[in-house]
């Protein structure tokens, strides 16, 4: 009888199929730790994925983070009025919730569990879809950061012209990991990160690590204040995925309200920290205005100016700043 050979032996193909999917398990594993694990955001996973849960800045809802500023029955809307619908940036969301909350009967604010329904007179599209309810008449008010310039075009293609009254200032920051020996740049030194100039940390007094630039959606708030920032400059950014170290940009507000992230360190800029302090006395060199902005076709609506004149108020402002924003005042 023919001897079969040893590799066709069924314990032996067990055996050494075990082994093989155990090497590749250890293979997978190293080349997690060796490579993989360095394409993650070192921003963390917060950054990633952290937005503003709705259910968390309900008007009325008793456990809401949004700031309740009473005022008297009197200058309230009533539900037989007019009543416009507000909209915006979801980094706004409290902002304009707690405006919500002051003026608006409660019944007027319907949440279905997951999202405002259609009859909902408070929305919350993010900062495109917001832009393109004001033009499409879909939101009377929004509360955004300045429009791009697509957005603009927009209107202007749909005959709308948008009136913007800022309403309170916010910080555009820029932001590393906190494990970066980097916690200063310059303007300078930012725009020439963004624009592809610089590669290394080194050139910026850091490290030798590479420089992975990440940039945001267009038409996002974000992005357009990062556009605006470059003036003009073409972002060419190094979006090296082995990168050693990386920078990104958002709010202030975002960063310290919402993501939270122990992991990320804000930037100074030009020596300069973007703390509220800062931002008001105008010392920190890149802030902005945020506004309330409706139709100019509606300029004669009074509820609409009713909003605007609430938002301009003494307790309006409070209600900015008590958000985490810095007013006007």
């Amino acid at each position: 009888m023919k001897e079969k050979n040893f590799i066709q032996n069924p314990i032996f193909q067990i055996s050494a199929i075990s082994f093989i999917a155990f090497s590749f398990l250890y293979f997978d594993f190293y080349v997690y730790k060796t490579f993989t694990s360095r394409l993650i955001n070192p921003f963390g996973k917060q950054m990633q994925v952290k937005s503003i849960e709705l259910a968390d800045y309900l008007p009325f809802d008793a456990h809401s983070k949004t700031v309740k500023v009473e005022i008297p029955q009197a200058e309230k809307f009533s539900a037989t009025q007019e009543l416009p619908v507000l909209d915006g940036a979801t980094a706004l969301l409290p902002v304009y919730s707690a405006f919500f909350h002051s003026l608006y009967p409660e019944e007027t604010c319907i949440f279905d569990g997951t999202d405002f329904t259609s009859k909902s007179l408070l929305q919350k599209r993010n900062t495109a879809g917001a832009f393109k309810a004001i033009v499409e008449k879909k939101a009377d008010i929004i509360f955004c950061a300045e429009p791009s310039k697509k957005q603009l075009e927009y209107a202007k293609q749909n005959g709308v012209e948008l009136v913007l009254v800022p309403i309170g200032y916010e910080a555009f920051v820029f932001l590393v990991n906190k494990d970066n020996p980097v916690s200063d740049l310059s303007v300078e030194q930012v725009r020439n990160i963004f624009s592809g100039k610089y590669k290394r940390w080194s050139e910026v007094g850091g490290d030798n690590s590479k420089i992975s630039a990440l940039v945001r959606e267009e038409g996002s708030g974000s992005q357009t204040a990062m556009l605006a920032f470059m003036g003009g400059t073409v972002i060419k950014p190094a979006n090296n995925a082995f990168a050693g170290r990386s920078i990104g940009y958002s709010f202030r507000f975002y960063v310290q309200g919402i993501v939270n992230d122990s992991n990320l360190k804000m930037l100074s800029l030009n020596g300069v920290e973007p703390t509220k302090e800062n931002i008001r006395n105008k010392s920190y060199p890149i802030f902005s205005n945020f506004y309330a902005i409706y139709r100019a076709s509606d300029a004669d609506r009074k509820d609409i100016q009713k909003v605007i004149d609430f938002a301009l108020s003494e307790k309006g402002q409070q209600i900015v700043e008590s958000s985490g924003y810095v007013s006007l005042n």
